[in-house]
């Protein structure tokens, strides 16, 4: 999709797609038949620059057809490089200026408290993202609410636009600042899908959770791994041959 569309952030999309594995496929209660259903669980990808991930969990989900991830990233196609609310079946929000999923995502956990729907919110975010005060605004809200029906995950890659995250704002320790804001705060394996099901999983105590998903980005592809300088560029047809053959697949 990545190479076929000229487009960016394939390894952005390599270190969450295994979160959004566990979500689409285990976790969250779905219907891709009714992706309006008022009492569905709600995926918000606020990490929007890697859409690549979304939009090919949401076609393999059955959201829609798979012959639509060709048209990633065309122009005129509704497979931006950012998602659009609407634009397709099972896209919660429009993403892509980072900061506001969490606090969407707050709302929609108020709204399906008040409207007793038994709605879990299930919120992506990037490590990058934790940057942005409108995040911990959201953060600090959450708790005094006791929503213990959102959950935040974040794909903590450790890399972001320019440089490492923790060399451009200390987000270390990163779980400790959550509790410390007054969320319940799990470390896991961001490419152990069990490990992820459990967290998610789990039983909540009366307050909000964040999962610390720590991942790799370029995750699979040995020359992406965290190299920074995969974050904006998009893979040539001899990257897609290596890619491929290192992934043990074939390009289709």
């Amino acid at each position: 999709m990545s190479a076929a569309g000229h487009a960016p952030h394939v390894a952005s999309a390599l270190s969450c797609v295994d979160i959004l594995v566990a979500l689409y496929f285990e976790v969250a209660r779905l219907d891709p038949g009714c992706p309006e259903a008022p009492d569905r669980d709600r995926i918000l990808f606020s990490k929007g620059h890697a859409s690549a991930a979304l939009y090919a969990c949401l076609a393999e989900r059955g959201f829609f057809p798979l012959s639509h991830l060709a048209e990633y990233a065309q122009d005129g196609s509704m497979l931006g490089e950012h998602p659009t609310r609407l634009a397709l079946p099972g896209i919660e929000m429009t993403s892509g200026s980072l900061g506001h999923g969490l606090g969407l995502g707050i709302g929609l956990g108020l709204a399906a408290k008040m409207d007793a729907t038994g709605a879990r919110i299930f919120v992506v975010l990037s490590d990058g993202e934790c940057n942005e005060g409108s995040l911990w605004e959201a953060a600090l809200w959450a708790p005094a609410h006791a929503l213990d029906n959102v959950v935040a995950v974040i794909d903590f890659n450790k890399l972001q636009a320019t440089g490492r995250s923790t060399e451009i704002t200390s987000l270390a320790p990163l779980a400790e600042k959550w509790r410390t804001f007054g969320w319940e705060a799990v470390e896991v394996d961001g490419h152990n899908i069990a490990e992820l099901v459990r967290a998610l999983e789990a039983p909540m105590q009366g307050r909000p959770r964040a999962v610390v998903a720590h991942t790799v980005k370029g995750k699979g592809v040995s020359f992406m791994e965290n190299d920074l300088e995969w974050h904006y560029r998009p893979p040539s047809a001899d990257d897609l041959a290596r890619a491929f053959a290192e992934l043990g697949g074939a390009e289709t």
